[in-house]
């Protein structure tokens, strides 16, 4: 069964960097493309990227400046950071497992990160 669980702080000020880990079970993150995906408090979804298989990265254009990902493999875990946060940036961020034809087949639990001084 392949589980995803992320971690990271709630609470962050703004202009600091957000740090989150997926720890993911169940499937390797060697194998097909894991990304990032938020939800606003309006509900709108907002893609942030993925890192691939090979460990390549791709981030949407909107949040290429700010977005950097990471992985450790012997952990099989990869990593978000998003820097120069603001309070829009409050959402829950959920990291995902998406297959080669974007197909996002598992979700993490989500988690809920607020932006406020």
């Amino acid at each position: 069964q392949v589980q995803l669980q992320e971690s990271g702080p709630g609470l962050v000020k703004p202009s600091q960097t957000l740090s989150l880990t997926c720890t993911v079970s169940g499937s390797s993150i060697t194998v097909n493309f894991w990304s990032w995906i938020r939800q606003f408090p309006g509900q709108e979804m907002e893609w942030i990227g993925y890192i691939a298989a090979s460990g390549s990265t791709y981030y949407s254009p909107s949040l290429q400046s700010r977005t950097s990902f990471s992985r450790d493999t012997s952990k099989n875990q990869f990593l978000l950071q998003l820097n120069s946060l603001t309070p829009e940036d409050t959402a829950v961020y959920y990291c995902v497992r998406m297959r080669n034809n974007w197909y996002f087949d598992y979700w993490g639990q989500g988690t809920h990160v607020t932006v406020s001084s």
